[in-house]
């Protein structure tokens, strides 16, 4: 693995991070530079048996979801302050709305995180990094129909703990 290596993998990397922060590109250039200075350190960690990208994009997923939960402690504290609501970003919306949003997104990353580890995992790699299902039994070196149980019994977890803003 060299520097080559991880830049072939740069766009992987950027739609990884946008996809699971939803933020804006200054903060993703930021991720993208966390995730390629972990990539070259922990360079000897990486098994040439999987595919190189696969590795990378965990690694670019890891620290979207390191930031998520740093940035839901912020915002915790953001709807205490009223004043700090207004500098939610998406200027095509009212402030009301921006808030019921970034409400319905903090209760999200909530529920998923509230779930057991293997049903929070199948979701992030099925749901978030679109992982096919063949992948996902490889990598947690289980059947392809317990992968599906599980993502089927995590989306009804979900569904349950989510419902009312499923109904509204």
């Amino acid at each position: 693995m060299n520097f080559r290596d991880i830049f072939q993998n740069k766009q992987k990397v950027k739609n990884i991070i946008r996809l699971v922060t939803k933020e804006n590109t200054e903060i993703c250039e930021d991720l993208e530079q966390e995730v390629y200075i972990k990539a070259f350190k922990n360079k000897d960690k990486y098994n040439e048996k999987g595919k190189f990208s696969n590795w990378i994009g965990t690694i670019a997923y890891n620290v979207s979801r390191d930031y998520l939960k740093s940035a839901y402690n912020r915002n915790v504290e953001c709807f205490e302050d009223e004043t700090k609501v207004i500098n939610i970003k998406d200027k095509k919306m009212n402030p009301e709305e921006r808030f019921l949003q970034k409400e319905r997104q903090i209760r999200i990353t909530g529920a998923i995180n509230s779930l057991n580890k293997k049903h929070r995992e199948v979701i992030i790699l099925s749901e978030i990094e679109n992982v096919s299902y063949e992948e996902i039994a490889r990598r947690l070196k289980c059947p392809v129909g317990t992968v599906k149980s599980r993502i089927y019994n995590a989306k009804k977890e979900l569904y349950n703990i989510l419902k009312d803003l499923i109904e509204n």
